[in-house]
């Protein structure tokens, strides 16, 4: 049997966020195979620091790990967008120093992740929230950047979140970060296509986008 084993954050563990509805975990376990099972270690509010330790309880059984991480991380560092530059150069600098200490974080946990040796795909974050301003969003690609430099390195696989949803009804009406039950919906079957049809034992790199659905 097939074991597909979600880390990370509320991109996967948004059972909060989507009340009376069907949270990612389950959607997953709906769309996959008969054959094949799911568990969430994803933790609501966790960034990428805590992802090793949410690794230490993968089962055995695992055969497919998937890292959702750095939106969180985005967020703490969120309050430099507020600091003052005398120029942009200044402000590219500062952007710089926080993309610097994140890939640190970033590397550490998929060095720990991979140490595993079971197949890993990661996902980027998205970034089409309703409200999200044109700062946030340049922000946002300075995390993204070091997630799809690390996972290229690595040859993993990557899911593209940033177009699996692109649409305001992906995202959550109690907290407008996180994904609806629409988004998981999309979500879901991103991470469906990608452990089914995907040969990831070739350790080339791919990326799953754009849901048509």
């Amino acid at each position: 049997m097939e074991h597909v084993v979600l880390l990370g954050d509320s991109i996967f563990d948004n059972a909060a966020y989507v009340p009376g509805g069907t949270p990612v975990i389950d959607q997953l376990r709906q769309t996959l195979p008969a054959n094949w099972k799911a568990t969430l270690l994803a933790i609501d509010g966790n960034v990428t620091d805590d992802v090793p330790s949410q690794a230490k309880k993968i089962p055995a059984d695992a055969t497919h790990l998937v890292v959702s991480a750095g939106g969180n991380d985005a967020l703490g560092e969120s309050i430099i967008l507020a600091e003052p530059a005398h120029t942009v150069g200044d402000a590219l600098i500062m952007l710089s120093h926080v993309r610097e200490a994140f890939a640190m974080a970033y590397r550490a946990m998929l060095k720990s992740v991979l140490a595993l040796g079971k197949p890993t795909i990661v996902c980027t974050i998205y970034d089409a929230v309703p409200g999200l301003g044109a700062a946030e969003s340049v922000a946002l690609a300075c995390f993204n950047d070091v997630i799809l430099r690390e996972a290229f390195s690595n040859d993993l696989s990557v899911i593209d979140l940033r177009l699996v949803c692109d649409r305001a009804e992906d995202y959550s009406e109690v907290s407008p970060i996180e994904p609806s039950m629409a988004g998981g919906a999309r979500i879901a079957r991103a991470i469906a296509e990608v452990v089914t049809m995907h040969d990831l034992s070739l350790r080339r790199s791919a990326i799953c986008g754009k849901d048509r659905s």
